[in-house]
């Protein structure tokens, strides 16, 4: 089950309003719609800062609505989908991705001349995206360790959905959960992402198989290890994912990474930061641990 805190980003972030900017293009199911095009109207709503940018009276220090219009247009008119579900999730993400500044987006598609048959004034599908804050354990204890979490790191950057913020140092740590094995060579990482928990999820593993990493033991050796540590300060329980990470608070090789990036990240659930939790773990079994 998800457990959903309300979010306040939006709350204090600044708003630039988008309503109703017209738009002939061509969505739709019906081949019609398609092949003769209709009048689209999007309405939208950019979150970002623009403190900087009023007391500097400087159009480069904020998102130019101008430029968003135009792109919005432009982009509308160059693509086509059947659904405007489709229009508004591809939409929101590509101006999430262009304009940097936007931290997230409502975005609405009007369609008022839809072929429903029956008097009506307009039907429209609204959403709401952004990025989320997300932190990540990385690890490798066979061959070249320190290549497979590189090229792990890379193959994240490559995606547009993904912002690489920050990078741990790599700590040498012994194996954890008793199976034995080589040494680990464990990092963390901070990103920015548009995907879903699930969505980052599916990427990771895609990630981790390219590298060649096999699931054969539980605890076991692997090429490559990339966990979800946190996602903002989401509660995430379903059968194939859990965060915050499970008994994360008890692993040094965890929590020493981490706290290069966030000391005071504090846990939705236990109520401590990084720095507090790290600080009561028993670090015995990480006597001979180095940094890299």
């Amino acid at each position: 089950m998800y457990k959903w805190g309300t979010s306040k980003m939006n709350s204090i972030l600044d708003e630039i309003r988008i309503d109703n900017l017209e738009v002939f293009a061509h969505h739709g199911v019906y081949p019609e719609e398609t092949r003769d095009g209709q009048n689209f109207y999007v309405n939208g709503v950019l979150y970002c800062t623009t403190r900087t940018a009023g007391l500097a009276d400087d159009l480069s220090l904020s998102t130019n609505y101008g430029e968003v219009c135009h792109f919005i247009h432009q982009w509308m008119q160059e693509h086509t989908f059947l659904l405007i579900e489709s229009v508004a999730e591809r939409l929101a993400e590509e101006i999430l991705v262009q304009f940097p500044l936007v931290k997230a987006i409502d975005l609405e598609i009007r369609k008022p001349y839809a072929p429903i048959g029956l008097p009506f004034q307009s039907v429209s599908v609204k959403i709401h995206r952004g990025w989320h804050r997300v932190f990540l354990a990385m690890g490798s204890n066979m061959g070249n360790r320190e290549q497979y979490i590189r090229n792990g790191i890379k193959a994240l950057e490559a995606y547009p959905q993904v912002r690489i913020k920050q990078v741990s140092s790599l700590l040498v740590t012994k194996p954890y959960g008793g199976v034995e094995q080589e040494d680990f060579l464990n990092g963390a990482m901070e990103i920015e992402t548009l995907w879903t928990p699930e969505e980052l999820l599916e990427q990771l593993h895609r990630i981790e198989a390219a590298a060649d990493r096999k699931r054969e033991i539980h605890w076991g050796p692997r090429t490559l290890d990339l966990d979800i540590i946190f996602y903002d300060k989401e509660i995430v329980e379903t059968a194939d994912l859990q965060i915050p990470h499970v008994d994360m608070q008890n692993r040094y090789f965890v929590l020493k990474p981490l706290s290069e990036l966030a000391p005071y990240f504090r846990h939705p659930l236990l109520g401590k930061t990084v720095s507090e939790l790290l600080g009561a773990v028993d670090t015995s079994a990480e006597n001979d641990s180095t940094d890299r």
